[in-house]
């Protein structure tokens, strides 16, 4: 059972082969079994699923299931979850227990999807290793001495290693996607607002997007049909009327316009990454897309831009955490400064520090216009590129990383290289822009992630696509040793 997909699992679940307890019990006998030498999850609600399970059996049993009902899905820890814990990987909120459910669980959980528990991460979903969980480095089922990549690392892990067949992630800068490149999974990062945000302890609020991982393209949009709509809880929602991507998965590619940025195939990319995802263009072309070169003269501003605005986002999101009204509060503080200043010192690790220093110095008189403003300016660049690129063409396509995984440790002390890891998927994140990432091929038995990156609201297209590429390939169907079979 662990090895069949999403909609897989919902034919069976329909058809009575199985039944939703009996999937769930052996997805939690896995975890117990598996996740010790992955460290893919902070928080495994064994009690409550099967109790979810139980209920979603019944519901099927009076003829009311959809298509999510009784499947089993992580979500990672940086979604509220009513009664449970909620850590977003900090030691600040090591004791939080959310009062409330957020939407994207909400809205998962009325579809009848069974919550598994919650998935390891970089600590306030920074980083892109996740390495900087105050619960310890998720590892990479692929090779353990390596990283599953950042910061919805946990969920990309437990995919891969099949020990759920669906997870939610959040995408700041590239933190589903690149994850799921560096696991051999499959990811979405939304369009700006189609997924609500109520409910999603927030980073960078301009930037942040919750979205679906799971091993296929069409288990994704099984899962985005569920996710997405208005909520008018979220001020950031926008009300756009959700097609129905499954229905849409036929589509194909015949006839559509791929263009290849050339700055996505400079240096800085591994080899046998461009040899990738260069076959996998060639993939598309055979199937009638039609590909051409294009230019985003502004993709190389888009690191240093990020690295300002989203800093400067999370300095104003993270002081919220003070040690006074919930989460982490030092001992016997003799006054208020220092109930501040140790509270904040010992809930959070060096990277939040790292950060919120620098987007508090980029939002400090005399430096906003120099930095924070000009940012802005320079993200409205790369908007006005995918613009005039989404003239020409339907999809843009490139590789999600530059490099396959990386080592545990080999980057902790190399911020700059670290940010560099998501040099392709920032930008999209910049322009509010939906993307992808599939697996397309290996670089010494390490995945590679194939981008794909579509116009506002053009989900539909992107996961057609996606579906039709994994029609006539199997590198999404392929498990590290040991894990599958």
């Amino acid at each position: 059972m662990h090895e069949m997909t999403v909609a897989e699992l919902s034919a069976a679940l329909a058809a009575g082969r199985i039944s939703s307890e009996e999937l769930t019990r052996a997805f939690l006998e896995r975890i117990e079994r598996l996740d010790p030498g992955l460290n893919s999850f902070i928080t495994v609600t064994a009690e409550g699923a099967l109790e979810q399970a139980r209920a979603a059996d019944r519901r099927r049993a009076r003829g009311e299931g959809g298509p999510l009902t009784g499947v089993p899905v992580a979500h990672k820890d940086i979604f509220c979850t009513l009664g449970v814990r909620t850590s977003c990987g900090s030691r600040m909120l090591d004791n939080f227990v959310a009062p409330y459910e957020s939407a994207v669980t909400e809205r998962l959980a009325g579809a009848g999807m069974v919550t598994l528990g919650k998935t390891n991460m970089d600590e306030f979903a920074m980083g892109s290793s996740s390495e900087t969980s105050h619960y310890g480095p998720v590892r990479n089922p692929w090779n353990p001495d390596t990283v599953p990549g950042g910061s919805s690392g946990g969920s990309a892990s437990a995919l891969a290693a099949r020990l759920a067949p669906a997870a939610t992630g959040t995408d700041t800068g590239g933190s589903i996607r690149q994850p799921a490149a560096l696991c051999g999974v499959c990811g979405l990062k939304p369009t700006y607002g189609r997924v609500s945000r109520y409910g999603m302890i927030a980073f960078a609020s301009s930037l942040d997007q919750g979205g679906p991982m799971a091993r296929s393209a069409e288990d994704l949009a099984l899962l985005l049909q569920a996710m997405a709509g208005f909520d008018p809880r979220d001020s950031t929602s926008v009300e756009e009327p959700v097609p129905d991507y499954a229905g849409e998965l036929d589509a194909g590619v015949e006839g559509l316009r791929i263009g290849l940025p050339r700055e996505y195939f400079a240096e800085g990319l591994d080899a046998g990454v461009a040899r990738a995802v260069e076959e996998a263009v060639a993939q598309f072309r055979r199937l009638g897309a039609e590909v051409r070169e294009i230019g985003l003269p502004n993709t190389r501003l888009a690191v240093p831009a990020y690295y300002v605005i989203a800093p400067a986002e999370c300095s104003s999101n993270l002081s919220r955490y003070d040690g006074v009204r919930f989460g982490h509060r030092c001992a016997d503080p003799t006054d208020i400064d220092d109930l501040y200043k140790r509270s904040r010192g010992e809930g959070f690790g060096a990277e939040v520090k790292r950060r919120i220093l620098v987007g508090t110095y980029a939002l400090s008189a005399g430096y906003y216009d120099a930095y924070y403003r000009k940012a802005q300016q320079v993200r409205r660049l790369i908007r006005d590129d995918f613009r005039r690129a989404f003239g020409e063409v339907d999809l843009i396509v490139g590789p999600t990383s530059p490099s396959t995984a990386f080592r545990l440790g080999e980057r902790l002390d190399d911020p700059v290289t670290m940010y560099l890891s998501d040099i392709y998927t920032i930008a999209v994140n910049l322009a509010g822009l939906p993307a992808l990432s599939i697996p397309c091929g290996f670089v010494d038995g390490l995945p590679v992630g194939l981008h794909v990156i579509g116009d506002y609201f053009r989900e539909g297209r992107l996961l057609a696509a996606a579906h039709r590429y994994q029609r006539e390939t199997d590198w999404h169907r392929r498990a590290p040793a040991g894990f599958g079979g």
